[in-house]
């Protein structure tokens, strides 16, 4: 694992940051390659409470060289174990800036804390840590899929900061028996799960194995429907750390509480290197084959994985937020508790029994245009202001405007006799033609949902 020196002189070798003496050298431990000596953990999970001891971020120096073995020893730390609820830490810290957020888990844990870099515009976390000048680690995971504009960016970084960002690569019998038997899209037919699984969540789980707490870019807005309870710190609801077993990991959300336009404004105000990418209409940056551009009215998240439902939109980094989203917003009938969309006088709110009949009409009075929606699909709550705009404008045109909310038990009649692919589905009925028409692009902004219906009416 690199270590980007800001406050001390040093000297970057290869993956590894050392630091020189008359009497002694300090060899920082990599990722998934040390354990703490005289370090242990104690949690209490339904307090979601952990039980830590935070390392500074200059350890105390000693006279014995350290043994680069298969389990090195990191310098004698203090004995005093300060026991901390988290729970209250990110209320504490619920106000406090990214930069605040970010000198608070480096002073707590040093040398065995990481900032997960994607190579997109997490860069800002790399900032972030340079600007509190305390050491810092970075990695990253190379799926083996990434674009040719991320690993340029990753080169980039590394230039910029003087640091080395420790690679986490998949293992190659693992993807070799994934590709030889379900060959090398096997994700547009039976999800991506398996491949992340595999290319992603596994390495992940290696790197994590040699820390105690990590670093992530995750934001509330990035996906209303997982991430909008994400704390500034949390107990890591998934992975296990150096300590082992569940809450041995502490996870850091230092952005957790900042709108996109707001990252995006502090990097070009610090004039950061940015994936040449997001000029070209990238905004959440994965592997090349899951990622596109979005479209004007799309939520940045409907350029990763959109043959998929919003839901299933994690790749399994950060699984706690579907685990905990579901239980939070799901009754009994399989339908979610969330607040309606789409509510505007304009609009008809159609039952079943109302887009039954609509459905079977071969010959209607007027055309209609409806959304199948999910309230909670962040998707759909993306073009909710250009959908209400399309029918404050059709309203008296002969058009009606509708929704259908097409989730819990009427997501397999939707699927069965509406075309539902995934949410949202927008689905026109002509005056004449039985049959519905299905909007086939992705545009979902109120020019392009206009020229649609001037096409067919």
């Amino acid at each position: 694992m690199a270590f980007a020196v800001t406050s001390s002189p040093a000297a970057i070798s290869g993956s590894s940051f050392s630091r020189s003496s008359a009497s002694s050298d300090l060899k920082i431990p990599q990722i998934g390659s040390f354990r703490l000596a005289d370090c242990h953990a104690t949690v209490n999970l339904s307090q979601k409470r952990c039980a830590v001891k935070p390392v500074n971020a200059e350890p105390k120096r000693n006279d014995s060289m350290l043994s680069h073995a298969a389990t090195t020893s990191a310098p004698e730390v203090s004995e005093k174990v300060e026991v901390e609820d988290f729970e209250q830490l990110a209320k504490e810290l619920n106000n406090a800036s990214p930069l605040e957020i970010m000198d608070k888990a480096l002073e707590k844990f040093g040398n065995d804390i990481a900032i997960a870099f994607s190579g997109a515009e997490d860069v800002a976390l790399i900032e972030y840590a340079k600007l509190t000048g305390r050491p810092f680690r970075v990695f990253s995971l190379d799926t083996g899929r990434l674009n040719p504009e991320t690993y340029r960016f990753f080169d980039e970084v590394e230039k910029h900061y003087g640091i080395r960002i420790e690679y986490m690569f998949p293992d190659a019998v693992e993807v070799q028996a994934l590709v030889r038997s379900k060959g090398l899209f096997s994700f547009y037919e039976d999800g991506h799960q398996e491949c992340c699984r595999v290319r992603k969540v596994r390495p992940l789980r290696r790197a994590l194995k040699g820390l105690r707490a990590w670093i992530t870019g995750q934001r509330k807005d990035q996906s209303p429907g997982t991430r909008s309870e994400v704390p500034v710190v949390q107990v890591d609801p998934v992975f296990e750390g150096l300590d082992g077993g569940d809450g041995s990991l502490l996870k850091w959300n230092p952005v957790a509480n900042v709108d996109g336009k707001d990252i995006w404004n502090f990097l070009r105000a610090m004039n950061v290197p940015i994936n040449s990418l997001h000029a070209q209409g990238f905004v959440s940056i994965g592997c090349e084959p899951c990622t596109r551009p979005v479209l004007p009215g799309q939520h940045e998240r409907e350029g990763r994985w959109w043959w998929e439902d919003a839901k299933a939109k994690e790749c399994g980094l950060h699984k706690g937020n579907l685990k905990e989203d579901g239980a939070a917003q799901v009754n009994g009938n399989g339908a979610t508790t969330e607040s309606d969309i789409f509510s505007s006088q304009s609009l008809v709110t159609l039952s079943r029994t109302g887009i039954e009949n609509l459905a079977k009409l071969e010959s209607r009075k007027e055309s209609w245009i409806v959304v199948l929606y999910a309230p909670w699909c962040p998707f759909c709550q993306a073009m909710e202001a250009s959908y209400v705009e399309l029918a404050e404008k059709l309203a008296g045109s002969g058009v009606k405007v509708a929704k259908f909310r097409a989730d819990g038990e009427q997501k397999e009649y939707s699927k069965n006799e509406l075309q539902l692919g995934s949410f949202p589905t927008i689905l026109f009925f002509p005056k004449h033609s039985a049959k519905p028409i299905k909007y086939a692009s992705e545009k979902r902004d109120v020019d392009s949902l206009m020229a649609f219906v001037n096409a067919l009416r």
